[in-house]
């Protein structure tokens, strides 16, 4: 095994077809095998869009299964309804709909309360920001390498991934 000191390191853009990427194990020895790993940064940069997307897909559906979910009254605490009647920030309206009017409060949210932790959501959500953090760092490394076909692939996907997916992704990450 070799050892690159950082006198060694080249810290500008370069063009070379056998430079390793993530181990010496990794490196195209010909044109080919240099095309074959551009084509798997394309592809990994995809598929880093592609677990973006999921993952704003999933954390909407987990939003609207919490606004869906019904909560129990607690022994000693009144109905939502009684603690809205004497709520100073409620205002008195009248809604009406298909030719019925209906007299109801309408009250502001004081503060983004924190979500209770959930066994089926959280382990989930830890497993794919997990595998979306790791497959962001792969495609930094092979940034790093400072080659400028790895870096064009890097982009290349990303383009491709967003150009595929984006309109998925509206948590605006990455």
């Amino acid at each position: 095994m070799t050892s690159m000191s950082a006198s060694m390191m080249s810290m500008t853009f370069f063009t070379s077809y056998s430079t390793p990427i993530y181990s010496s194990m990794w490196t195209p020895a010909n044109i080919g095998q240099y095309a074959g790993t551009c084509i798997f940064l394309i592809l990994l940069a995809t598929i880093l869009r592609g677990l973006l997307a999921v993952k704003a897909w999933k954390e909407t559906a987990w939003m609207d299964a919490e606004f869906n979910r019904r909560y129990v009254t607690v022994a000693g605490k009144g109905p939502k309804s009684e603690r809205i009647s004497v709520d100073s920030d409620k205002e008195r309206m009248v809604l009406s709909a298909n030719g019925v009017e209906e007299e109801v409060f309408v009250v502001k949210k004081r503060s983004m309360g924190t979500r209770p932790w959930r066994f089926s959501v959280d382990p989930i959500r830890a497993c794919l920001d997990t595998v979306i953090a790791g497959v962001g760092y792969l495609l930094m490394l092979s940034i790093m390498t400072m080659n400028v076909g790895y870096f064009l692939s890097v982009l290349g996907g990303t383009f491709l991934g967003s150009l595929a997916l984006g309109r998925y992704n509206t948590a605006g990450e990455h």
